[in-house]
């Protein structure tokens, strides 16, 4: 089978505002008139921040992160000075204050940042930008508050690069959609789209802890047809309690209809193995999402495409330590294309889960009016719930995010456009009675 490698353009930011937003202003227009769906009368969708394409960004392409405090914390990849942002939602008194704590300017100091930022051991935000820094192959970046004490309540903060990827690719070029990650040493780790090798992206870890400047590939993907680790690696990384690493392409696998890989530590390289190749068939195919385990050590994750729906799937390999079985949990109805990435309706950014067990997360295009819905799955009762049907307007449009439990039981994401000027929300549904896990 004859392999498509994509262009950057379809799957980063090299263009900040979407083509789709043009496409956006007649739609916007037919579903103001459509009433956002609620399927539980308990709970209450908000609308708590409208991207201006300012300061505050515009196109965020990932969720958002929560402190203690109940203070939010994401990324936009695109608005302030085009090249993207971070940004604060302060709460006080029950309301969200936008606070922009960094607007990137491109060059060494990176543009268009498409995952989240996390707090790392040292409750530091860190994340990446897809572009900017050697060759504008992207940056691995640190904010923090500035020494000096703030005469406003509303402050920006200082970006440290820790490390700019090659400009000749060696070590990726291009980090995705996933957050980054941390282990009990203090190493990071996550994943490029393209370079490495084949320049079909890498799994890659920066040393030593607390200076994360050094880069280590960890493995360089193939990008060939057949049992290998695929290509387009999006979703980032996770870490089981042996020190092996859990991912997904995009392409590659017998099919090229994308992988769940292991990586087992040591090396580098460290030993890739396949656990399971999609068919694009009632399995699934292509994916974003990355895996999560849960407290079994089973995995979960989604895809954009196929099904037997055709809308992509919710998916379960089980069981733990060997990872052979493959049960699809549900499957989506979306036809057509998530217009802000050029791929399937299904899930974009990997899925969540609760204390209880159950999953959550959001679809680009299916749900009633096709333009994204967020949803439940229940795994004790194997009850699927849509929580909410975005209608395109006001509400917002196209979530391409993971969703964030606060808690008191409410959901958090974002869409990538939509809401009172086009260029996407920060969302909140409360009384969805989720409790976020422990670390």
């Amino acid at each position: 089978m004859q392999r498509h490698k994509p262009s950057l353009e379809e799957f980063h930011h090299k263009n900040p505002l979407s083509v789709s937003k043009i496409a956006m202003s007649f739609a916007m227009v037919l579903a103001l008139s459509l009433l956002p769906a609620q399927s539980l009368s308990a709970q209450t969708y908000s609308v708590i921040h409208n991207f201006s394409s300012g300061s505050d960004g515009a196109d965020p392409w990932s969720g958002v992160t929560i402190d203690r405090a109940g203070n939010l914390y994401g990324t936009a990849t695109a608005g302030g000075s085009g090249h993207g942002t971070v940004y604060e939602l302060k709460l006080r008194n029950g309301n969200y204050t936008v606070n922009p704590l960094y607007i990137f300017p491109g060059g060494v100091s990176g543009a268009h940042p498409n995952a989240r930022v996390v707090f790392g051991p040292d409750d530091i935000l860190y994340g990446t930008a897809n572009m900017g820094g050697n060759g504008n192959n992207g940056v691995a970046f640190k904010l923090q508050p500035r020494p000096a004490a703030c005469a406003s309540p509303l402050c920006s903060w200082n970006e440290t690069v820790l490390f700019a990827f090659p400009a000749n690719a060696s070590g990726g070029t291009g980090p995705t959609g996933g957050d980054v990650l941390f282990d009990a040493a203090g190493d990071m780790y996550d994943v490029t789209g393209y370079g490495g090798a084949n320049d079909d992206g890498v799994v890659w870890e920066l040393t030593p802890p607390g200076m994360w400047n050094t880069e280590t590939v960890l493995a360089s993907f193939t990008g060939s047809n057949g049992q290998d680790p695929g290509n387009l690696p999006d979703g980032g990384v996770i870490l089981d309690g042996s020190g092996n690493l859990y991912g997904t392409t995009y392409y590659g696998g017998r099919e090229n209809d994308g992988v769940v890989f292991q990586l087992v530590s040591g090396g580098p390289p460290w030993t890739d193995n396949v656990l399971y190749s999609f068919t694009g068939g009632v399995d699934g195919s292509n994916l974003h999402a990355g895996v999560i385990f849960d407290a079994s050590g089973n995995l979960y994750g989604a895809t954009t495409n196929a099904g037997s729906d055709s809308g992509g799937t919710v998916f379960e390999l089980s069981p733990p330590g060997s990872w052979t079985t493959l049960t699809v949990l549900h499957s989506f109805t979306g036809s057509g294309v998530c217009p802000p990435l050029n791929t399937g309706p299904g899930p974009q950014r990997s899925l969540s889960m609760d204390s209880a067990g159950n999953l959550y997360g959001t679809t680009c295009a299916d749900g009633a009016h096709r333009f994204g819905n967020v949803f439940e799955y229940n795994l004790s009762s194997g009850t699927y719930t849509d929580l909410h049907d975005f209608a395109g307007g006001s509400d917002g449009a196209y979530p391409l995010t993971q969703v964030t439990c606060d808690s008191t039981g409410n959901l958090y994401g974002t869409t990538d456009e939509g809401g009172a000027d086009g260029y996407g929300v920060v969302w909140k549904i409360s009384g969805v009675g989720c409790l976020p896990t422990q670390n």
